[in-house]
């Protein structure tokens, strides 16, 4: 296993963070946002010893879906967990960035629910898209936040499904709430802490 708690990957056109986190209570492994290089996902999961491994979604748009097909496939799993109100978005035709990034093939039909939570919290940030969620670790101190809040940044809103109302009322009120010590791991760019994003980012 890597020295590091979690295995962070930058994958795809649009450079998307892909976390490759051990369960430190249940021995799974959660794969957040495998948008694609499904081979790099798949080599870097290899090493780790898990129970079972999970995929979690922060959102479903293309960019953060794209190589669930062929991990899931790889890996031998069973579970993908995305937002109720994500899925239409999970499974759309439309949902590509042409000609850059098709849309998502052999795609698992989503598990009801989310996985007992002993290790993670879901925390609904919705405004990105309807169904946008971070993904709180407290044994890590890690907030996974996907496209809802960057560093010095926040997700966007104009695309299909976004409402930047909801979004800066997601952020303010359930981010901004959580211990300023807990660090940002976002869907794009660099990480950050709570308290960080309260004191610099020009959107707060």
């Amino acid at each position: 296993m890597p020295e590091s708690p979690f295995t962070t990957l930058t994958v795809g056109a649009l450079e998307v963070n892909c976390y490759l986190v051990p369960g430190p209570v249940s021995g799974n492994l959660y794969i957040i946002d495998p948008g694609d290089d499904a081979a790099d996902i798949v080599g870097a999961a290899s090493r780790y010893t898990a129970k079972e491994a999970i995929v979690l979604l922060t959102h479903a748009h293309i960019d953060h879906i794209g190589a669930i097909g062929e991990v899931c496939k790889k890996l031998g799993i069973a579970k993908v967990f995305v937002h109720p109100d994500d899925l239409v978005l999970y499974s759309s035709p439309e949902n590509h960035l042409l000609p850059y990034i098709p849309p998502a093939r052999d795609l698992p039909p989503p598990s009801p629910g989310w996985p007992v939570q002993e290790d993670f919290k879901v925390i609904e940030t919705p405004g990105h898209t309807p169904g946008c969620v971070c993904f709180h670790f407290p044994e890590y101190n890690a907030l996974f936040t996907g496209d809802t809040l960057f560093r010095g940044s926040v997700g966007r809103a104009d695309l299909p499904g976004g409402d930047m109302n909801r979004l800066m009322d997601s952020i303010h009120e359930k981010l901004m709430r959580l211990d300023d010590s807990i660090r940002i791991y976002p869907g794009h760019g660099y990480s950050s802490t709570i308290g960080a994003e309260k004191r610099s980012n020009p959107f707060m």
